[in-house]
């Protein structure tokens, strides 16, 4: 049976060097440039394995000619032998020892003019980029992380192998079971009416097959929310989802540092340190004002509650529920008022009131809040909290969550103004302890921190019995953090079925919706639920981070969204036609 081409290649383009000189040799791939030196044709040959330069010369003129009408982007072949370049080595190419004087070449597929250079798209829109993926996906810096991301997964997939983990697939058209972010409806055709949803996590199937009595599953899991995007978010992506049974938080923690390590070292090269340092939620949140902090920088929070309780000053004033937090800033007073107001807009952004700031220089102090302190209080600040000379001091006042989410905020700019950061630092940590419960000011009522199938900690179960108070309960939960990103989050999970219906009750789901809604989970759990627990990791945010070129995790999947939800390359979603939604049952409101 004859092929589309006749050509078929030997090596691929990256893998040439000095020992193949003298070979006959045939490459295939694209045309990454040409370059015309009047006697000399040179280009650059391209495949996802590197570059090759090739040489045509013109006294072949038959495939010197042909090559005058080729242009970049084409896919050819070319046949020739393997010569070497000498004095004239490209030092920055791996395949710069060689080039292949051209005998033979072969157009398989001549290109239409690319709306942008391939190789160095400066100044091209990430718009147009999406709209042609299939040309931006041959740029080196995103095969470079799709090849990471691989290699990133086959690492995890062998080390949970070794590790005694059965990789089990779970369904991707289920129940609609909302505990957040909405759902993606798929309606029934042959249930007219009814709707599947598509899983945000594999969540409760998990828990089903630790009832079953697998012990450990894992899946590389495709999951999927309808939820405002950003430049870590995606309304599809992938997560690394771990299960196993009679385990604590300490078996969870070996195991994902051991998991880590081994990712890092076969595909960045690096040994991280282990055991992960640890915070508990509280921690975090009064240290650096996140439960996902960056540590690469110090910039901790000082807390100024008790120093200006007694404060005549409104903004400081001691009041119920009022926390005074502040961040030194070593050399910080060289900031400009403009530099302090960018950051007052920061501040106001998580809804404080403002940003209070201090200077001190020549042993005196200055700024927004100066004329309000006493001497005493002046002198304290230096004693008590060693403030140094050119300090900048910046405070924000407000309830727990206001002032710890703007001040944090605060925090990473300063850190990104002043350089303060190692971007070649991986700096991985646990938060733990978190609260069970967290309270909704606009539903006016509590909701899970995690997920209501998370466990709390048994010397709190109580607070679940009338009389009980839920805002005091912390959960076996925990999140894995990486640069100031969560990277992954889980818990010891609920597996007696009183206590998952004291939870679901407390968050004001019904016997009634939650029979309707999770119904096959509460019974399985009266047919011996083991303790188990687990936790599932952001594969893309992952690959996001360890990359060194990628800026949002729409860099790391191969064909993302754009924050719009929508696909500029296919233009989903889509308009259907009439005739699909009547077999479905489906009318649409004008």
């Amino acid at each position: 049976m004859a092929n589309y081409f006749n050509l078929k290649r030997t090596h691929n383009c990256g893998e040439l060097n000095e020992g193949n000189v003298g070979q006959l040799v045939t490459l295939t791939g694209w045309v990454r440039d040409i370059r015309d030196l009047g006697q000399l044709r040179f280009v650059t040959l391209r495949d996802r394995y590197g570059i090759t330069q090739i040489v045509f010369y013109p006294e072949n003129r038959e495939i010197y000619n042909l090559m005058q009408t080729v242009r970049p982007e084409s896919v050819i072949g070319i046949s020739g032998i393997v010569l070497s370049r000498g004095e004239n080595k490209n030092k920055n190419m791996p395949t710069g020892g060689i080039e292949v004087k051209a005998e033979n070449l072969e157009v398989m597929n001549n290109s239409e003019i690319p709306p942008f250079v391939v190789d160095g798209y400066v100044g091209v829109s990430e718009a147009v980029r999406l709209e042609h993926r299939y040309l931006d996906l041959r740029t080196e810096p995103i095969q470079q992380t799709l090849i990471l991301r691989h290699n990133i997964t086959h690492s995890v997939r062998s080390y949970l192998h070794e590790k005694l983990f059965l990789e089990i697939e779970t369904p991707i058209l289920t129940k609609s079971t909302p505990e957040g972010a909405r759902d993606y409806l798929v309606p029934s055709r042959v249930n007219k009416g009814t709707f599947f949803a598509l899983p945000q996590s594999p969540q409760l199937f998990k828990q089903i097959l630790m009832v079953a009595g697998y012990d450990k599953y894992y899946q590389i899991a495709r999951c999927f929310r309808d939820e405002d995007l950003r430049n870590d978010r995606q309304p599809e992506f992938t997560q690394i989802d771990i299960e196993l049974s009679f385990c604590d938080p300490e078996d969870i923690y070996d195991l994902i540092e051991g998991m880590l390590s081994k990712v890092m070292k076969e595909t960045k090269g690096v040994d991280i340190q282990t055991p992960f340092l640890r915070l508990s939620y509280e921690e975090a949140m009064n240290r650096f004002g996140s439960d996902k902090p960056d540590i690469r920088f110090a910039l901790e929070f000082t807390d100024l509650t008790k120093f200006f309780e007694n404060s005549s000053f409104e903004l400081f004033k001691a009041a119920d529920g009022k926390f005074v937090k502040s961040i030194i800033v070593p050399n910080g007073a060289s900031f400009s008022r403009k530099e302090i107001d960018i950051l007052t807009e920061t501040a106001k952004t998580y809804h404080a009131k403002g940003l209070a700031w201090l200077k001190y220089q020549g042993g005196t102090f200055s700024g927004s809040v100066a004329k309000v302190l006493t001497d005493s209080e002046k002198e304290q600040l230096v004693s008590d909290f060693g403030v140094k000379e050119n300090d900048l001091i910046l405070i924000v006042a407000d309830n727990y969550k206001i002032t710890h989410a703007a001040l944090g905020a605060v925090r990473l700019d300063v850190a990104k103004k002043l350089d303060l950061i190692d971007n070649s630092k991986f700096a991985f940590l646990w938060v733990t302890k978190f609260p069970m419960f967290e309270w909704s000011e606009e539903d006016q009522r509590y909701s899970s921190m995690h997920h209501p199938f998370t466990s709390p900690v048994v010397e709190h179960l109580h607070h679940l019995d009338e009389g009980g108070d839920p805002s005091q309960m912390l959960s076996l939960s925990y999140d894995v953090v990486l640069n100031g990103f969560e990277l992954g989050g889980g818990s010891i999970r609920i597996f007696q079925k009183d206590v998952q219906k004291k939870v679901f009750s407390f968050l004001g789901i019904s016997d009634k919706e939650a029979e309707e809604k999770f119904g096959f989970l509460l019974q399985a759990l009266q047919f011996g639920a083991p303790p188990h627990g687990g936790i599932a990791l952001g594969l893309d945010r992952l690959v996001m981070l360890l990359s060194p070129t990628a800026k949002s995790i729409r860099d790391v999947i191969a064909f993302p969204k754009t924050q719009k939800a929508s696909c500029l390359m296919t233009s989903a979603p889509s308009v259907v036609a009439e005739a699909q939604l009547t077999e479905l049952g489906i009318e649409l409101k004008k």
